[in-house]
């Protein structure tokens, strides 16, 4: 199953949000704090404080969708540029982060089945 359609751009909020948020929260940081138009396609990362959590927002042009990851192990390893608030991702480094890469360095996390 295809998650989503090629989006236009892709943004990562580099702040920690509060994950009790849902879709409509999430868009108001997008409309409110980033300041871009939450009805473009484009897709919009979201991590917790503990940094081992995700959430993907994005518009399809039937309503919002909202996609969540959880971390066994390690921590999605988030920019930290203090002069940004957004950070503009490839579609290759969101492979990356999805896949539990560092965006930045991509380095593969190691996991052990626990069965």
């Amino acid at each position: 199953m295809k998650m989503f359609l090629e989006p236009k751009c892709i943004y990562l909020h580099r702040d920690a949000v509060d994950f009790r948020k849902s879709i409509d929260g999430l868009v108001a940081i997008v409309e409110g704090e980033l300041e871009r138009d939450a009805y473009t396609g484009a897709l919009f990362l979201f991590c917790n404080k503990a940094k081992d959590k995700l959430k993907l927002v994005y518009w399809d042009r039937t309503g919002f969708a909202l996609w969540y990851k959880r971390l066994e192990k390690q921590k999605f390893k988030w920019p930290n540029q203090a002069s940004l608030q957004d950070f503009e991702l490839s579609p290759q480094q969101l492979d990356w982060l999805l896949s539990g890469y560092d965006v930045l360095g991509h380095e593969e996390l190691q996991y052990q089945s626990m069965i």
